[in-house]
């Protein structure tokens, strides 16, 4: 394998950075809007793709979070989603994601993304956590106007690095993420942070670790 592809939103970047300014504007609420908008952004991805009803990732978020302070009952003006939307373009580096990612590109792995989000949204993510330049391919569901887990959404790898999905490395923190990607043919690393268990879906990812820096130390032994 030489390339390698990596989800965004939870693998590189953290999602749940948002609790900090949740708690400021939502006051001993901040872990459970982090928690249930990601819940609720996750299941509304699956919901318009299962049913053909696809919406950019950056209005499917937006909508979770609506529903979220309103099942919350939170006092939420346009003015405090519209700060808590504008974290997704700021959200926290996982500290070693650039380090993984400098290593990989040093033994020379042709780096890209795989993402559910949107292009503009993506790109600024990445821009602002000083990742995209590291990247060659920022590879878009939007393209094909579905999520993952779709086929079409995984097959966009071998499209456009121009080699099969088993000569490339998948990486991904949300266990899902990493099956989904295994069905459809990748060698896949699962960066299993919390120690979550495996998902009971008839198989499992090639490798797991806690880190970023394991999947890097996977792929590299495999370069020897």
């Amino acid at each position: 394998m030489r390339a390698a592809l990596f989800d965004v939103f939870g693998t590189l970047l953290d999602v749940y950075s948002v609790q900090a300014l949740a708690e400021r504007l939502f006051p001993g609420n901040g872990a459970r809007l982090a928690q249930t908008w990601r819940d609720k952004q996750i299941e509304y991805t699956r919901l318009r793709t299962l049913s053909a009803r696809y919406a950019p990732f950056s209005q499917v978020t937006r909508e979770a979070l609506e529903f979220c302070v309103a099942a919350l009952a939170l006092d939420a003006t346009e003015e405090k989603l519209r700060a808590l939307l504008a974290q997704y373009e700021r959200l926290a580096l996982f500290p070693e994601s650039l380090d993984a990612l400098e290593s990989l590109r040093a033994a020379g792995v042709a780096l890209g993304v795989l993402t559910n989000g949107d292009p503009p949204l993506v790109r600024a993510a990445l821009d602002n956590a000083r990742l995209l330049p590291l990247f060659k391919h920022v590879l878009s569901a939007d393209s094909v106007q579905a999520f993952k887990t779709a086929a079409p959404v995984y097959a966009l790898g071998p499209q456009a690095l121009g080699m099969p999905a088993s000569e490339i490395l998948f990486v991904s923190s949300n266990g899902w993420d990493a099956i989904g990607a295994t069905w459809f043919g990748y060698v896949t690393f699962w960066v299993n942070r919390t120690g979550a268990p495996l998902e009971r879906l008839g198989t499992a990812p090639h490798a797991t670790g806690r880190t970023l820096t394991d999947a890097a130390d996977f792929l590299i032994s495999r370069l020897r």
